[in-house]
């Protein structure tokens, strides 16, 4: 079967005919990819000499108004409008170019009052590092941004002729550096200058954009004494956390025994009892009671059964966090995907924990996603476990409103493990977990498969 022309219909056919062996899948995915740098180059530049401009003024302004007290209620303002403003670039340029880019502000305390906010704001370098960027972005926005994009408009530009359609209509046409006209000759020169500039903007747009990502990482990622105090304050409180939710789960297991599996064995136990005081004088009533005895024995080993399942599973035990994980995808009532390449197995507290954080996420979907397909993917990279799972549900999950997912979170990060949640409204909602870990005996069971 023919493949259908990947160019515009617009285009007369023998032209489309003649381009379509030039225009490969990889000329056309360095044609997109360089135009869609160039665009977003164009959008982030205009973004950030209109608005760092501005919010450097009202900061030094603040500043300085802070002699006289009034910056005291301004400072701490134009502090978090440029914060909003850094976490947007941040937030862009990592989608656009894969460049992470941190948030290095330190936490913000509870029951602040101005005074406080103010020295939270002042006190915390990463403030300072936000000004030095301010001044800084406006200065590489020529080179890295709006050069790259002017090559690229330029050459599409002149690869549509628009040169020398408009020097026939207009007599005044002709301006800039690369297309300086005043005769027919000369406005025909457009084409090949501009088979020169349209390659040349189109190859730097992408890597220009990534150089800009990585100046702004440079100035607006956390430092190293930064990143780790970061990590202490973290651990401190998952530590908390952890220690708050082991004694939830200890009452949960005490309150659980008490009230269900040590009843029964009581139970069991009065009526073994009763049993042997009528076996002499009513053996028909000792074995109706010996009978009950034998039931609640039953429930009282499947409650203990239920309980240890709860605590760690035996088929994690027995058969690694690949097997449980496929076992547990088997009762999901929902199709799902699974797909696992686990070169060994972590250590068991990861283990059981990715675990428990994939039943956790796969329940939430079940309950409250209306999906019609989950895809749970588990792999080992730069090591760390990296667990995906994916659903086509509604959308519209939010790890701050508590819940499970938040419940997640806790677990995860007693191992310094990170949790992030992709849910726009209408889905599909993607919650990637990452584990850093080590992994030990090889794996034996198959590396994927369709639950």
């Amino acid at each position: 079967m023919a493949q259908p022309n990947p160019l515009p219909a617009w285009l007369p056919e023998p032209v489309r005919s003649a381009l379509i062996p030039v225009l490969t899948p990889a000329v056309r995915a360095w044609l997109s990819r360089g135009l869609l740098a160039g665009l977003r180059g164009v959008l982030l530049a205009v973004g950030t000499l209109s608005t760092n401009i501005t919010l450097f003024v009202l900061f030094v302004v603040s500043v300085v108004l802070s002699v006289a007290g009034v910056g005291i209620f301004l400072v701490p303002l134009a502090a978090l409008g440029v914060r909003a403003v850094a976490d947007l670039d941040r937030r862009l340029l990592s989608q656009w170019t894969g460049v992470a880019i941190p948030s290095p502000y330190r936490e913000r305390p509870e029951h602040l009052g101005i005074w406080g906010l103010y020295r939270w704001v002042v006190t915390d370098p990463a403030t300072w590092r936000d000004l030095a960027w301010l001044v800084l972005s406006i200065q590489f926005v020529g080179p890295l941004l709006i050069v790259p994009a002017a090559l690229v408009a330029y050459g599409v530009e002149g690869i549509l002729g628009v040169p020398v359609l408009l020097h026939f209509v207009l007599d005044w046409y002709g301006y800039g550096v690369f297309w300086p006209m005043d005769n027919v000759a000369k406005a025909l020169l457009s084409w090949p200058q501009a088979a020169v500039i349209l390659p040349a903007g189109l190859t730097l747009a992408p890597h220009a954009l990534r150089w800009y990502a990585l100046f702004t990482r440079w100035l607006l990622a956390p430092t190293r004494a930064a990143g780790l105090a970061q990590r202490v304050d973290r651990l401190t409180r998952t530590r908390t956390e952890t220690v708050d939710a082991q004694a939830t789960e200890l009452r949960r297991i005490e309150r659980d025994l008490h009230d269900g599996a040590q009843a029964r064995l009581v139970a069991v136990s009065m009526k073994i009892g009763l049993a042997e005081e009528l076996m002499a004088r009513d053996p028909e009533a000792a074995l109706r009671l010996m009978a009950q005895a034998r039931e609640h024995s039953g429930l009282a080993l499947a409650e203990l059964r239920d309980l240890v399942r709860g605590i760690h599973p035996p088929v994690l035990a027995e058969r690694g966090l690949d097997g449980a994980v496929r076992a547990l995808a088997l009762t999901v009532p929902l199709p799902v995907d699974v797909d696992i390449d686990l070169p060994g197995r972590p250590l068991a507290p990861v283990e059981s924990a990715a675990y428990f954080a994939v039943a956790e996420a796969v329940t939430n979907t079940a309950k409250h996603a209306h999906a019609t397909h989950v895809w749970i993917r588990l792999a080992y990279q730069q090591d760390r476990l990296v667990i995906v799972v994916r659903d086509d549900g509604r959308g519209g999950a939010d790890p701050a409103a508590g819940g499970g997912l938040r419940g997640i979170e806790r677990r995860l990060a007693a191992f310094d493990g990170t949790m992030s949640v992709a849910s726009p409204p209408g889905g599909p909602t993607t919650v990637t977990m990452e584990l850093p870990c080590a992994l030990s005996s090889p794996r034996t069971s198959p590396s994927s498969g369709t639950a």
